[in-house]
This record gives structure tokens, sequence and C-alpha cells, in this order.
């Protein structure tokens, strides 16, 4: 210890140190009590907005303002809801099967060379509509013709020697006759004769073979199609052999569409197809436009046990070029008609904790849910099997805040008019509904399962 730092030095820094750890303390006890109110402020502001969100929520329907499409409640608070609502029509419906289709050309053909060459000219546009035997592709014949030229040749030079022997050998039998030459040398003339006859025929195989292949250096089309783009141009060398070849032509008019649909309409597509009853197809584009219309063409023979679904071919006119090959298409197969169906807006039909059901006004005013059992689809009507009678008025607005035995306000709407209500048009503020498939007839936000949608 040093001598200056005596027991009253040393009182005092422990007195010191003392007092700032004191401080120390308070300080930081002052600052957990501020965080500890704090906490308290805000759990205490929570609770009471989550108290009020419920007690918003659980308001009876009765009392809050505002319905599905932006309607108003009355004045008093209390009132009816305001509806609109549309009577259940009777009407005809199609039984269809949408399938996503791949379209395919009638014939696909890629033109190869089968001679060996060079490659003169292509004469064709590139994306050009060909006719059947028009020229696509000229090699140089020159080759070709000197060979044909040469088995020519050889063809008279055996056909030369052929007509002397046969001359010999006549000559060779009259002294026979006259018993002046042996037996044996008009023999060896006859077989001279039948071996020049086969030069002479193996001479005139050769000129065609030649003249096959003079023939082969004019490239021309085997079907009326369209051109793609040439794979070589004029002054390559080009081989029988090459991958690529010199174009690709497709036949597009007709045109097919393949689509595969499930194995549990095969008995349903087999009855038609069988009596020669081609069912009609429609293609989409993405936009659900019909582009195109055909008729089922073909069925195959065996189905894709991967998928569980068969694959059908549908033949279209496509004379406006309208479908292009391996353009991605939604097939519509009409499998059969519903006629006297009752019929429901889309927009009508809910899914709930219920099931499937509707909103139906009664004569006082009031709405009745009502469990139905959704149809097939047209269009944004729904066929209704069993739950709603035609006549019968049901809720297609205003749904949100319903409930069953709730009483409603009617609304009148000039614009749609009374006396087409088959077809409601949606009112303003309302999303327009989808075509729905037959899994789904109501609006869903599941997505499909599979690409194939049908509305059965």
């Amino acid at each position: 210890m040093s001598p200056d730092y005596s027991p009253s030095t040393q009182t005092a820094d422990w007195q010191a140190q003392r007092t700032a750890i004191l401080f120390n303390e308070n300080y930081y006890r002052g600052i957990r009590r501020k965080t500890r109110r704090r906490r308290l402020i805000l759990a205490g502001v929570g609770a009471a907005a989550l108290i009020a969100v419920l007690a918003w929520a659980m308001k009876p329907a009765g009392q809050t303002g505002g319905g599905r499409g932006g309607f108003a409640r009355g004045a008093g608070g209390g009132g009816p809801v305001p509806v609109r609502a549309v009577a259940a029509t009777t009407g005809t419906v199609d039984v269809t099967v949408d399938a996503l289709g791949t379209v395919a050309a009638l014939n696909t053909a890629t033109i190869h060379s089968r001679v060996d060459g060079p490659l003169l000219k292509v004469p064709f546009r590139e994306g050009q509509l060909v006719k059947g035997g028009d020229l696509l592709a000229q090699i140089d014949p020159s080759t070709f013709q000197a060979a044909l030229d040469q088995a020519e040749g050889q063809l008279s030079k055996d056909e030369a020697q052929r007509a002397g022997a046969r001359v010999d050998l006549e000559r060779y039998r009259g002294l026979l006759a006259k018993d002046s030459i042996a037996r044996q040398t008009v023999d060896a003339q006859r077989f001279t004769v039948q071996q020049l006859e086969g030069a002479v025929r193996a001479d005139k195989a050769a000129v065609e073979n030649v003249r096959l292949q003079l023939t082969f250096t004019r490239i021309t089309a085997p079907f009326a199609g369209r051109v793609g783009l040439r794979q070589v141009d004029p002054g390559n060398m080009v081989h029988a052999s090459d991958a690529n070849g010199i174009v690709v032509l497709t036949q597009t008019h007709p045109i097919y569409v393949v689509f595969a649909v499930p194995s549990e309409y095969v008995p349903q597509i087999n009855r038609h197809f069988s009596r020669g009853d081609a069912r009609p197809v429609e293609a989409l584009d993405r936009d659900g436009k019909v582009v195109a219309s055909g008729k089922l063409a073909a069925v195959d023979n065996q189905i894709d046990t991967t998928t569980g679904t068969i694959k059908l071919k549908a033949l279209f006119d496509n004379s406006d070029d309208s479908l292009f090959p391996d353009q991605f298409v939604t097939a519509r197969l009409r499998l059969d008609t519903l006629s006297g169906a009752t019929l429901v807006p889309s927009a009508a039909v809910q899914r709930g904790a219920p099931g499937t059901f509707v909103y139906v006004v009664n004569a006082d005013n009031t709405v009745s849910l009502r469990k139905m059992s959704p149809g097939p689809s047209s269009g944004d009507l729904v066929s209704v099997k069993d739950g709603v009678r035609p006549g019968e008025k049901v809720v297609i607005d205003g749904l949100d805040k319903l409930r069953d035995g709730a009483q409603v306000a009617l609304i009148a709407d000039s614009a749609r008019g009374a006396a087409s209500p088959a077809t409601p048009a949606p009112p303003p503020g309302q999303r327009p509904h989808r075509r729905h498939t037959a899994s789904s007839a109501a609006p869903s936000a599941q997505p499909p399962a599979a690409p194939v949608r049908m509305t059965s």
C-alpha cells in the first residue's frame, strides 16, 4: 500500500463506490418500472381493440349497413336487407367435358433429299402454302444425266449384240435342217442369245434406276400444306443421310385437336361414336372464346393407366387458319343435351357449412336457405337437380349478410328487365362469374385437380 494512502482516503473511496452503485440500481429500477407500465398500456389497448372487433363481428345483420354490391341499409339500421333476385327458369343445357388439347397437323413431313448433290435452288417462300407436286428444291442433275447416258449406251450395245446373235441362231438352225452343221453349235448359239437377252434386261433396269435417280433431283411437295423455315440454303451440298432435311411441310386444312378426357366417359362416348353420331367439339382460346368448331373423329383403343384418361381426336375444317400446329387450346366435347332443366344464375349458388345452397325469396319477403344439387352448367346458368322449382326467386346479390329467415327488400333492376330473367347480368360491383365445371357448379376457390374440366 502506498504511504500516502491513509484509512480516511480508503473510507472515502468506498463510500463513493457505494453511492455510485446505489445510483445505478435506482436508475435501472426506474427504467424497469417504465417498461412494465408501457407493456401494460399496450396490452390494454390491444385487448380493447380485440373486444371491439369481436363486438362488431357479432353484431346482428340488421344493425350493419351495406350488403353485396354496395347497397345501404334503411335509415332505421334494423330494416330489411336490400337484395336482387331472379326467378328460376326452365331451359336446355348441354352436358360437356372440357380438356386441354394440342393442335396437330393432319399430315406432317420432313422433306429430305433422296440423292446426294449440290442444291441449286429452293423456289418456295418460307411459310408459303404449296400444292401437292409443287417444286420445293432442285439438286444439280448433271451427274445423274451423265450416268443415264452411259447406261443407255450400254443398253444399245447389248441390244445390238443380241440382234446379231439371233441372226446367227436362225442361220445355224437352217444349216442344221440340211444336216450341214453340228447340233452342238446350234445349242451353243442359242445359249449365247439367252445370255445377251439377260444382259439387255439388266441394262434396261440400270437405265430405269438412273432415270429414277435423276427424277429425285427435283424434290416436290407430297401433299398440299404450309412449308416452314428452310434448313439448308442453295449452294450447299445435301445428302440423303441429313437428319434435319430441307424443310418441314404440314397439312393444316383440315387439322386435328388431340385431347384426353377421364375414362369414366368412355361408355357414353362409344355409344355415340359406334352409331356414327359424331359429337360436336369446340376449340376455345385462353379467354374462353370459341375459335373453331369441329367433330369427334377418333377414339384411342386403350386407356392411359397413369392418368386414367383416354385420348380423343377431333377434326376441324380450319379454312380460316384459326388453329395452328402445336397450339394449346381447350377442347369442349358435347356429350349430351338436357331439355326441361331448372336453371338458376351461377351467382345465386353458394357453398358453405350446409353444403351447396341458394337463398329463396318467400312470399312474405323473407328468405329461406335451400339446399340444392347442382347439375351441368351453361354459361352463367347452372342446372338444378333438386331443391329449387321453376318460378321461385333466388337471390343473386346482397348475399353476404343474409341469414335463414332474414327480412329482405327486393330492388328492381330496370336495365335487366323482368321479361328475361333467364339471362341475368351481374349487378354493379359484383365480379363476373366464370364457367364452372361439373364437379364444382357453384363458385369455389379450389383450383381443379386436373387439367380436364367437365360440366356434367
